[in-house]
C-alpha cells in the first residue's frame, strides 16, 4: 500500500517561556497607571479632611468630607462590579480616568479663586471616590489577562506593594503640597490621572476574555444575586471579610485621631501626612512579603496571628503624642495590612472564574469595606465628645473582641493545615 501527499513535519517547537513581570509591557503600563492613580487619591484623601479642618477646626466637617470619599465603598461597588463584567473594561477605565481628572481640576480652581463650600467638597469627593472605585474594580479584574497564571500571585504582590508606596508617598505629599498651596494637593492629582489616562492609552492586550467567553445575560439584579451568592457561599473568604470590615472602621478613626494630635500640639499639616504616610513602608514590605507568609502559615495562623498583631500596637496608640512613635506604630499596623490584602487577592482570583470575577470582587470589596464611611463619623462623635486618648482606647476594643471572635470561629479553625502555597 503507497500513500501519497503526507510529507514529514517537526514536532511543534515548545511554548516560549513568557517575559518576566519587569519586561511585561503592558503590565508595567498599567502598573505605573494605576499606581499613579492611588497616589493622587492619596494625596486628595488626606487633603480633603485638612482643608475643613484646618480652616474651621470642625472635626464634624472633616468626618463628613471623609464619610463622602469612603461612601462609594457602600453603594457603588455592587453595581460597579456588574459594569466591570458587562462592559468594555479599558474603556471604562478610560473614562473613569477622565472624570476623575476634572473632578480634582475642578476642586484646584475652586480653592485657588477661593470659593470652596463644605458640601460642594463632599459632592465632589464622593463623585472623585465613586470613579476611582470603579477603575479598581476593572483594574482587578483586567490584571490577570496581562500576566500568566503562574505569574499571577507575584503581579499581586506587585500590586499590593504599589499599592502601600503610593500610600508611602501620597499622604507626605499630600500634607507637604498643602504647607505650599492649598490648591496644589488638587492639581497634582490632575496631573497624575493625566498620565494615568495616557499610560491607559498604549495597552495592547485586551482587560477580559474573549467573546467566547461565559457572559453574562440576566437581569441586573439576577447578576448582583451572582455575584452575592458566590462570595456567600465561601465560608472562610465570608468570614475574614467581615472581620475586615469591622477593623476597618477604627482604622479610619485613628487616622482623625492623628489630626487631632498634631493640630492640638500646633503641628504642621506635613507631619500630619508624614505620620499617616510613612506606614506605606510597612504596608509595601507587608505585600512583598505576603508570598512568605503564605508558604510558612496556613490560613487560621495568618488570620488569628494578624488580628492579635493588631489588637496589640493600636491600644498603644493612646499613650503617646510623639509623632516617631506614632509613625511607628502605624507603620506595624500597615504591615500587617499589607499581609492581609495580598492573601485575600490570591485567595479570591484564584477560587473565582472570570466571568465572575468583577462582581465577586465587588462583593468583596463591598464586605470588606463597605463600613469605611462610618470610621470618619464614629471619630468625629468620639473626639468632640472625648479626650484623643480616651477615643482610641474606644476603638482598640473593637480589635480586641475581633481577636476572641477568630479563635472560637469554627470556619476559621477549619482552614488549620491549609496554606495557598505549598512548599
Amino acid at each position: 500500500m503507497t500513500t501519497t501527499g503526507i510529507t514529514p513535519t517537526d514536532p511543534p517547537a515548545p511554548p516560549a517561556d513568557p517575559p518576566p513581570l519587569r519586561r511585561n509591557r503592558d503590565f508595567l503600563l498599567l502598573w505605573v497607571g494605576a499606581g499613579l492613580t492611588v497616589f493622587g487619591a492619596r494625596v486628595t484623601a488626606l487633603a480633603y479632611p485638612l482643608l475643613i479642618l484646618w480652616d474651621t477646626g470642625s472635626y464634624t466637617g472633616a468626618g463628613l468630607v471623609g464619610t463622602a470619599a469612603l461612601l462609594p465603598m457602600l453603594v457603588v461597588q455592587l453595581p460597579g462590579g456588574l459594569l466591570v463584567d458587562r462592559v468594555d473594561r479599558r474603556r471604562l477605565m478610560i473614562w473613569c480616568e477622565a472624570g476623575c481628572l476634572l473632578s480634582t481640576g475642578s476642586v484646584a480652581a475652586a480653592v485657588l479663586l477661593g470659593h470652596v463650600w463644605l458640601w460642594q467638597l463632599v459632592a465632589i469627593a464622593f463623585v472623585q471616590s465613586s470613579l476611582a472605585l470603579l477603575y479598581q474594580l476593572a483594574e482587578r479584574s483586567a490584571v490577570r489577562h496581562l500576566v500568566t497564571p503562574a505569574q499571577l500571585p507575584l503581579a499581586l504582590s506587585r500590586n499590593e506593594a504599589r499599592q502601600r508606596g503610593a500610600m508611602l508617598l501620597g499622604r507626605p505629599a499630600g500634607g507637604a503640597l498643602f504647607e505650599v498651596g492649598r490648591w496644589v494637593p488638587f492639581l497634582t492629582t490632575t496631573l497624575t490621572h493625566l498620565v494615568s489616562l495616557v499610560a491607559l492609552l498604549f495597552i495592547r492586550r485586551p482587560f477580559q476574555a474573549h467573546a467566547d467567553a461565559p457572559r453574562s445575560s440576566g437581569s441586573m439584579w439576577s447578576d448582583l444575586a451572582a455575584g452575592l451568592r458566590y462570595v456567600w457561599q465561601q465560608p472562610f473568604l465570608r468570614t475574614v471579610l467581615i472581620f475586615i470590615a469591622v477593623s476597618n472602621m477604627p482604622f479610619e478613626g485613628l487616622a482623625y485621631a492623628v489630626m487631632a494630635v498634631i493640630r492640638e500640639d500646633n503641628g504642621s499639616t506635613l507631619a500630619v501626612g508624614l505620620i499617616l504616610g510613612v506606614s506605606g513602608v510597612g504596608g509595601m514590605l507587608g505585600a512583598l512579603h505576603g508570598t512568605w507568609f503564605m508558604r510558612r502559615l496556613d490560613l487560621r495562623g495568618i488570620v488569628v496571628g494578624g488580628l492579635a498583631g493588631w489588637a496589640l500596637v493600636m491600644p498603644l496608640i493612646a499613650f503617646t503624642r510623639d509623632p516617631w512613635l506614632l509613625g511607628l506604630l502605624f507603620t506595624l499596623m500597615s504591615y500587617i495590612g499589607g499581609v492581609f490584602n495580598v492573601v485575600g487577592g490570591v485567595y479570591l482570583v484564584r477560587s473565582t472564574p472570570d466571568h465572575l470575577m468583577g462582581r465577586a470582587g465587588s462583593v468583596a470589596m463591598l464586605l470588606g469595606t463597605g463600613t469605611n464611611f462610618a470610621g470618619p463619623l464614629l471619630a468625629g462623635f468620639l473626639l468632640s465628645s472625648l479626650s484623643v486618648a480616651a477615643s482610641v482606647l474606644a476603638l482598640s476594643s473593637v480589635m480586641i473582641l475581633l481577636v476572641v471572635v477568630s479563635v472560637l470561629s469554627p470556619t476559621v479553625r477549619g482552614q488549620a493545615g491549609t496554606r495557598l502555597i505549598e512548599t
